[in-house]
């Protein structure tokens, strides 16, 4: 390479990590090549994290809702296409993309996408409550389940205390139903509830809660998700915090915060000040009692809203329901309704066959793996099943054994299998797809 290509590929280079737009390129097998700066800031991976793993494993999306995917098979561009997803670490995204697919000599060689961060715009910075939303309280959250019932006693004597309060819980658990419940219970009826989403926070935004805070009444301050922000941001938020004890604070993180305050994700600092009472909100998974009760209760919302619709749900259904992991736990569950609820108005059961074929095929594949951990490595007279599902179930009781151990315990766990905290969770993510 000669000086002046070598300073065209450092330029080409300079100008892909410092674009304001995120660029992710794939080759033909979906492997990335390229993962510049800006969605590392959008997604929050780096490309050390993803070059030895395809797009499908990375992110918690159907195949076919894949944008860089649907190039690779198509050959044709996608464009303005709007996507919401989590991410391996739990984190909703918005962005607007446009895929192009790469040619070289008449043969596709990969693709490329092109993301522009929306998340910000689909959800504001500083959101007060919709006046038009019907207020969210403890009567109205389901609780069929003994660990739900917990969280709510804890719920309502946080409100009654008047402290601040922090949530712990995945995406889509409840935290921000949650947080409205214990303001609505513990606040007059004039109290503004605002949420303050940290995710896309920035200092001017962080500046004007800082004014909002001096110059309105008392409030209750929902801090949505406070591990997204930087560890210099929440030193800011922490500071703006503690001038007011006006007002009523809550907060939400997305794992356990001990581990994040070892990994250099939370502020031990900002964790104490939100400390006084900690409510964590178990996934979906763990309390399976809830499913349908929460699926009958948004049928029967909607069927009030729009004067019909679907009234109650096919027992096939509600074994498919409760065999599912639901990733995306209460939000992916009302979501699905939702679709369904929109498609098939006139209809007043849930049928197998109103669910969307993607769906269907995901929750009857996690229903066919749903065995006994170490089934297929103690019985021996049973009929040897395919490799990667021998595999994969080996290190479901393997991982689970260990974490069970370690009291689930991620970086004690991680330490004594000779991995790393990230690699543990993203094995650990895998197996409950």
């Amino acid at each position: 390479m000669n000086a002046q290509d070598r300073l065209l590929h450092i330029c080409n280079q300079f100008a892909v990590d410092h674009a304001n737009i995120g660029i992710h390129a794939v080759d033909d097998s979906g492997r990335t090549i390229i993962y510049n700066r800006k969605m590392k800031e959008i997604e929050g991976l780096n490309l050390e994290d993803i070059k030895d793993h395809s797009i499908v494993e990375l992110f918690n999306f159907d195949k076919n809702e894949s944008t860089l995917l649907k190039v690779l098979q198509s050959g044709e561009p996608q464009l303005r296409v709007k996507q919401t997803y989590w991410n391996t670490k739990k984190t909703e995204i918005t962005t607007m993309n446009d895929t192009y697919p790469v040619y070289h000599k008449q043969q596709l060689v990969g693709a490329i996408e092109f993301a522009q961060d929306i998340t910000a715009l689909e959800k504001f910075v500083l959101q007060p409550l919709r006046k038009t939303q019907a207020p969210v309280t403890f009567n109205q959250l389901i609780a069929h389940s003994a660990a739900m019932k917990s969280v709510i006693s804890t719920a309502e004597k946080a409100a009654s205390a008047k402290l601040p309060v922090l949530l712990i819980g995945e995406t889509g658990v409840g935290k921000d139903q949650l947080a409205e419940a214990i303001h609505y219970d513990a606040s007059a009826e004039e109290q503004v509830f605002r949420t303050f989403h940290c995710l896309h926070a920035d200092t001017d935004n962080l500046q004007q809660l800082e004014q909002t805070l001096q110059d309105e009444p008392p409030m209750t301050l929902f801090c949505e998700r406070i591990d997204g922000l930087p560890i210099p941001l929440q030193r800011a938020l922490l500071y703006v915090l503690q001038q007011t004890s006006s007002h009523q604070f809550i907060a939400s993180i997305g794992d356990d915060p001990v581990e994040l305050i070892s990994s250099g994700a939370l502020l031990k600092e900002l964790y104490y000040f939100f400390a006084s009472f900690t409510i964590r909100i178990p996934p979906l998974r763990k309390r399976t009692e809830d499913i349908i009760p929460f699926a009958d209760a948004y049928l029967s919302r909607k069927k009030e809203s729009l004067g019909a619709g679907l009234m109650q749900i096919d027992e096939e259904v509600k074994e498919l329901f409760c065999s599912y992991s639901w990733p995306g736990n209460l939000r992916e569950l009302a979501l699905l309704l939702d679709e369904v609820s929109s498609i098939r108005t006139t209809e007043e059961t849930l049928t197998i066959g109103m669910l969307p074929a993607q769906f269907r095929q995901k929750a009857e594949a996690a229903s066919n793996e749903a065995l006994q951990p170490g089934d297929f490595i103690v019985n021996s007279n049973a009929a040897l099943p395919p490799l990667d599902q021998y595999l994969r179930e080996a290190e479901r009781y393997y991982l689970q054994k260990a974490m069970k151990l370690h009291n689930d315990n991620i970086t004690k766990t991680a330490s004594s299998l000779g991995m790393s905290r990230q690699n543990l969770q993203y094995r650990l993510k895998k197996l409950r797809e």
